[in-house]
């Protein structure tokens, strides 16, 4: 797909959790001097702020209107991005499994998502957008240049995961890891509301046996036949 003059470009990055979309999306953005959007840390953090103040799960409204009022801040930060919610650093917080259930749960109500679907629009901007997600290909940017799904096997992702949190030294099981992940893609492919699924166009990349260096170098030669460019 060509741009037209003036057109920010935008490349989504889709998937389910763990292929590692995060790491090769910030990489991507880095690479490039684009801006970043972590469209999952937005459900996340209605996750929290819901949990925090105590919200019902089932309460669609309530819900909506937390994630319409999100007090968030996203800071760079010695080559990371702290993310703040309501003056605190929750960079970890959203990153545990409780948050990232009940974020997979938020995401599935309509009216969260609208809610969110204007602001996550709002991140882009020039010279351009790498948008990390699950439906930023099929909902949020369907006129985006380039569009790729990263996905890897559930056994492995629940592998880098259990390491993951091995290495913060947090206690879990890979069997209830896998599990986890297991119902987790069932939920997001099977939801009624911007199911996971490729878009129509988009690049299949399958991460199961990549090194990130890989995805990243691959995911840059997919730019450039695309004329986007990468600086020398």
């Amino acid at each position: 797909m060509s741009l037209s003059h003036g057109e920010v470009p935008v490349l989504t990055v889709d998937g389910p959790g763990g292929a590692g979309k995060g790491t090769v999306s910030r990489l991507i953005a880095e690479r490039l001097g684009w801006h970043l959007l972590d469209s999952g840390a937005l459900y996340r953090l209605t996750a929290l702020a819901a949990l925090k103040h105590g919200l019902a799960l089932d309460d669609e409204a309530a819900l909506a209107t937390c994630a319409e009022t999100l007090d968030v801040r996203f800071v760079a930060c010695d080559g990371e991005t702290r993310i703040e919610l309501e003056g605190r650093d929750v960079s970890g917080d959203i990153r545990t499994e409780e948050v990232g259930n009940v974020a997979s749960q938020v995401a599935s109500l309509p009216r969260v998502r609208d809610a969110l679907l204007t602001r996550q629009r709002d991140f882009r901007d020039m010279p351009g957008l790498v948008a990390d997600g699950r439906d930023m290909g099929t909902v949020v940017f369907p006129h985006a240049p380039l569009k790729v799904y990263l996905t890897a096997s559930a056994e492995e992702r629940a592998r880098r995961r259990h390491e993951q949190l091995l290495s913060a030294g947090r206690d879990a099981t890979l069997t209830s890891l896998l599990d986890e992940i297991k119902a987790r893609d069932a939920r997001d492919m099977q939801r009624a509301v911007a199911p996971l699924k490729p878009a129509d166009d988009a690049v299949l990349l399958d991460s199961t046996s990549l090194a990130i260096p890989d995805v990243v170098e691959c995911i840059e030669r997919l730019l450039s036949a695309r004329g986007l460019g990468l600086p020398n």
